[in-house]
């Protein structure tokens, strides 16, 4: 058993076997029919959705320097590569 990222995946086809492509290119065959992939997806997608509307809101820090700090902590500088 193996999962795959759904926001990868550019299409799925029926050839007659399910060929999932994904972003990338790289495809998969899966035992799922297209419809059933597609609900699968579906289904998964629904669970964040609900599952997010049930989380409770952090409070706002009043120091902008923490939130500075802590921004910091979570940037990781990227450099240009050259052509």
């Amino acid at each position: 058993m193996f999962a795959l990222n759904p926001d990868l995946v550019e299409r799925v086809e029926c050839t007659p076997d399910t060929v999932v492509t994904l972003v990338d290119g790289t495809k998969y065959i899966v035992a799922e029919s297209v419809p059933e992939f597609i609900d699968s997806v579906r289904h998964y997608r629904a669970s964040l959705i609900a599952q997010a509307s049930r989380l409770e809101p952090e409070p706002a820090t009043s120091s902008s320097s923490a939130l500075d700090s802590e921004l910091e902590a979570k940037v990781l500088p990227m450099h240009r590569k050259e052509r």
